[in-house]
């Protein structure tokens, strides 16, 4: 069994993978390392031999889960790290070291599962959107803040913005104008991330005409499908490139 991990800023998700079989043996999202050691030590039959991982979080931090997991498993951990190119790929930043490797890794997966030019819309913590073209070339991307950034902003920011999770899933049931403050929040921070889709789909265009791929993924990549139904919707697309990266062969 193969353990990956895709260790984002607030969350880790993980997936356990009992090959040869198709699909996950077990999967989840966790908001800590000892959630994650726990949820996977609750799994009935389960027997790792190998772990992958992908880490935006400090150096120190990423040290202590590997150290976890090859304690509580007696796992060797493979961790995914930055490259000039990769499977075709060439990164696009001036110092390719400082691309977040959750985006480096998206976009590995998208050129492979799109075999041209393809750009990647990443809906986390932060909202990132990749331009690759069809010779594998990264031509950049742009970052704004995601959802739960936006959300937690204007919690903060603002005092009489106060309003629980249950609420703000009952208000995206339209979006229409808000009647009430929690609508009007969740409502208007969804359009902005539609607005910027809208608009990176328009560089795209103006790149390729209509010859590209458009991948959606990241948690809250629902939020804006809608307003890209051409796309593909790829949850697991960081784990395309994590198994490209890290080879467990």
């Amino acid at each position: 069994m193969i353990l990956e991990l895709d260790c984002g800023n607030s969350f880790i998700k993980w997936r356990v993978l009992d090959l040869p079989a198709v699909g996950a043996f077990a999967e989840g999202v966790v908001g800590s390392d000892v959630a994650l050691i726990d949820s996977l030590s609750a799994l009935p039959g389960l027997l790792l031999t190998r772990c992958r991982l992908v880490s935006v979080r400090a150096l120190e931090e990423t040290s202590k889960l590997v150290a976890a997991l090859e304690a509580a498993f007696g796992v060797v951990v493979s961790c995914a790290a930055p490259a000039r190119d990769m499977a075709g790929v060439r990164n696009g930043y001036e110092a390719f070291e400082r691309l977040g490797l959750d985006r480096w890794l998206a976009m590995l997966g998208a050129f492979k599962l799109a075999s041209g030019a393809c750009l990647v819309l990443d809906f986390g913590t932060a909202a990132t959107a990749d331009f690759i073209a069809a010779d594998g070339e990264h031509l950049g991307g742009f970052i704004c803040p995601g959802m739960p950034l936006m959300r937690n902003q204007l919690r903060t920011h603002t005092r009489k913005i106060r309003y629980d999770d249950a609420a703000a899933e009952q208000a995206l049931a339209r979006l229409s104008p808000g009647r009430t403050t929690v609508e009007a929040v969740e409502r208007g921070c969804t359009l902005m991330l539609r607005g910027f889709v809208l608009t990176q789909l328009e560089l795209a265009r103006s790149y390729w005409g209509d010859e590209f791929t458009v991948f959606l993924t990241g948690g809250d990549a629902e939020l804006v499908s809608e307003a890209v139904p051409q796309a593909r919707l790829v949850p697991d697309l960081v784990f395309v490139g994590l198994a490209m990266a890290c080879p467990l062969s």
